[in-house]
């Protein structure tokens, strides 16, 4: 039993490092779905597999809300340990801006590339995309598909939640003792049944008022149905981190959010899938079950993780600091792979599963190469190493 250990070390959550590694982890099985249903992606496969988008969407309400409120957690824990606000800035600045910055300039590019090969025929060769194109800073290859370059992608996630980050920062160099008077506040609005039904309630307002209106784009400017989506969730996690019976009270719950969960689910599915006769009524309806089956979903995977996902051990070290470097390199190789394997004649799970084991063994030959460099290392989001004095190498050798 590997409980003790962790709640001997508060500000180490074993379970939420888990769902990030595997909510992180998803991605690649998401974003390589993306490649076969009938939503928008950056380059799309001759297969179309459209009993896959009811199993998307079980996970596309909740998954990267998730992440963001591990992101308000850990956030938190970190406050605890800087010297300073600015320190801590400092730091997150580091870790979040350096990746976006090379991600932008060096790992997305060929995805946009592809894309407009694919979608325009682009003739030319990557170099002559990218210096007449990619840095042209601005829209090109309008009317369609209109894309701005030099552009984040799936880093978007980076931006975000490096902006929520420095808010909070702002706000608590402003008003120092905000983190624990309203974590406090919060946990006591949060007791009791409450904790299931106040969240719903803000989540299907999100959805149901700021979403018909701003669609999401995560452009980050006029993005205010994800910013309000998103931002709630990390100010719960960042709130809520070191209230202790909040997480309990969601561990004791599970049961019965995986239950009203469910049902939400099946009610917008139902709603989603048109097997009623539209209207603006149903349609809202749609909205209130969608963002109450998203908040339900969240404490389900919560509360599991928290009783079962306690287990540390060596595997856990190593992703939890490999799964960032996953997530930066993971959608180029999958693009690039399936671009490469356009006109083999592949069955769709040939096809498929080649893309994922690709992509898997893309992540781990990136990140077995970038933490053995020391330069490399912040590019990709890890720490630097400190180097050993001179006599305690020459002893250890």
């Amino acid at each position: 039993m590997s409980t003790p250990q962790q709640l001997s070390n508060p500000e180490r959550r074993i379970d939420l490092d888990w769902l990030r590694i595997g909510t992180f982890g998803l991605l690649i099985f998401y974003h390589v779905g993306m490649l076969y249903v009938s939503w928008g992606f950056h380059i799309k496969s001759v297969h179309r597999l459209t009993w896959l988008e009811p199993l998307m969407l079980v996970l596309n309400p909740w998954r990267l809300s998730l992440l963001f409120l591990v992101s308000g957690v850990a956030t938190r824990f970190m406050l605890g340990k800087s010297s300073s606000l600015a320190s801590l800035a400092g730091a997150r600045s580091a870790r979040l801006l350096i990746p976006l910055i090379f991600g932008m300039f060096v790992i997305v590019p060929p995805q946009s590339y592809l894309q407009i090969v694919e979608s325009l025929g682009y003739p030319a060769g990557f170099v002559d995309f990218y210096v007449h194109h990619y840095l042209a800073f601005g829209a090109q290859f309008c009317p369609n598909p209109c894309i701005v370059q030099p552009t984040w992608n799936h880093l978007w996630f980076v931006v975000y939640l490096w902006v929520y980050t420095m808010a909070v920062i702002g706000v608590l160099a402003l008003w120092p003792a905000a983190a624990d008077w309203l974590g406090r506040k919060l946990a006591r609005m949060l007791a009791g049944p409450r904790l299931l039904i106040l969240p719903c309630l803000v989540f299907a307002a999100w959805r149901l008022f700021l979403f018909p209106v701003f669609p999401s784009t995560h452009a980050l400017f006029g993005d205010w149905y994800n910013h309000a989506d998103f931002a709630t969730v990390f100010l719960i996690g960042f709130l809520l981190a070191k209230q202790v019976d909040v997480w309990s009270d969601i561990e004791r719950r599970r049961w019965t959010a995986l239950a009203l969960a469910a049902g939400c689910f099946i009610v917008f599915m139902v709603l989603f899938a048109g097997l009623l006769p539209p209207s603006l009524l149903l349609k809202r309806c749609a909205s209130i079950a969608y963002g109450c089956y998203q908040w339900l979903a969240i404490v389900t995977v919560l509360g599991f993780a928290r009783r079962h996902f306690t287990a540390d051990g060596p595997v856990r070290r190593y992703l939890t600091e490999a799964i960032f470097p996953y997530y930066i390199v993971h959608q180029t190789a999958i693009i690039m792979i399936a671009h490469a394997l356009q006109g083999a004649g592949l069955s769709a799970g040939a096809e498929a599963s080649i893309v994922i084991a690709g992509t898997a063994l893309a992540c781990v030959v990136t990140y077995e190469i970038v933490r053995r460099i020391a330069w490399l290392r912040p590019l990709f989001g890890l720490r630097v190493q400190a180097r050993r004095p001179l006599a305690i190498a020459q002893q250890a050798a």
